[in-house]
């Protein structure tokens, strides 16, 4: 049997699926669906320091292989899941990673200062820098290398946790942003967060989401993935956690061979609730079948054309 765990910035999970923010809620609609012995771990929905409830009208939309969304973070707000879904995501028996995004840096201190005092039941807090869907804050923040670093760098004074940073596809040089995020003392990166994205009813030459645009999601965008995480990997001396249309175990060792040391995946449980337990099938039928005794013994193992 494949050892499957794999190891996150000093921080060992069993598995190297993590349910990726924003499709999962906090692990209640998902319970009695699937078994989350096979989920190395789960990020919450994205929070705020307040409430939110979200952006109105049509928020999601079926694209070719994807799908476009623009829920707006909504959300019941930081001390709201403090007392009411924290405790129950601690008794799954997988890791629980906290995602935080925000308006402004005062936000998200705010958020991870409210945080830090349940520690224990914390394995990771992900820093949602890169959410195309909210006019303000995350993704102006997560664009910019200096403002990404100046953020990273006070909310990494309040807290003694892992903290990993979602990073935006929607820039020229992810390298810059990750680097920053490395810089600033980051232990970890995720990419690729959705990319920005629209479709128009032709009927009524109006687009189909009323935020307009959207964030990418689905098999359509895994090439884009693959190609920025592998960028990433060559740079950095952090763990990268792939993500991006993964819907497979042949996906996610692809995204470990290009160098990642984990995954999130998302629009495949929208899907299918279960698909993390055929994945994580199919990974160790694949590995039985190339001789690999552990996923740790792949990760960055890409072999580029000269």
């Amino acid at each position: 049997m494949v050892d499957l765990s794999v190891n996150i910035g000093g921080v060992k999970f069993s598995n190297p699926l993590i349910l990726a923010s924003g499709t999962c809620g906090f692990g209640r609609e998902l319970e009695e669906y699937i078994d989350f012995r096979c989920i190395g771990a789960l990020s919450s929905k994205g929070l705020t320091i307040r409430s939110r409830l979200g952006n109105e009208g049509c928020r999601v939309a079926e694209t070719p292989s994807g799908m476009l969304n623009s829920v707006g973070l909504q959300n019941p707000g930081v001390p709201y899941f403090i007392e009411h879904d924290l405790q129950f995501m601690a008794s799954l028996p997988s890791g629980v990673v906290v995602n935080v995004a925000g308006h402004s840096t005062e936000d998200y201190i705010d958020a991870v200062r409210l945080l830090q005092p349940h520690h224990r039941l914390i394995d990771a807090i992900e820093l949602n820098l890169s959410c195309p869907n909210v006019k303000e804050g995350c993704m102006v923040i997560g664009a910019s290398p200096d403002a990404l670093y100046q953020l990273v760098s006070l909310v990494r004074k309040e807290t003694s946790l892992p903290l990993w940073i979602k990073l935006t596809p929607n820039v020229t040089d992810i390298t810059q942003t990750a680097l920053a995020a490395q810089k600033a003392g980051a232990d970890a990166v995720v990419a690729i967060n959705t990319l920005m994205g629209m479709a128009i009813d032709v009927k009524t030459r109006r687009p189909i989401l009323h935020n307009n645009t959207g964030g990418l999601s689905g098999p359509c965008i895994k090439p884009i993935a693959l190609r920025m995480v592998q960028s990433c990997a060559s740079v950095l001396d952090i763990p990268v956690i792939g993500c991006g249309g993964i819907s497979s175990g042949e996906d996610v060792l692809a995204f470990l061979i290009a160098g990642a040391s984990a995954v999130q995946i998302g629009t495949s449980t929208l899907i299918h609730p279960a698909a993390c337990e055929t994945i994580t099938e199919e990974i160790i039928s694949i590995a039985d079948e190339l001789n690999i005794s552990g996923l740790s013994e792949i990760i960055g193992t890409l072999n580029l054309w000269r």
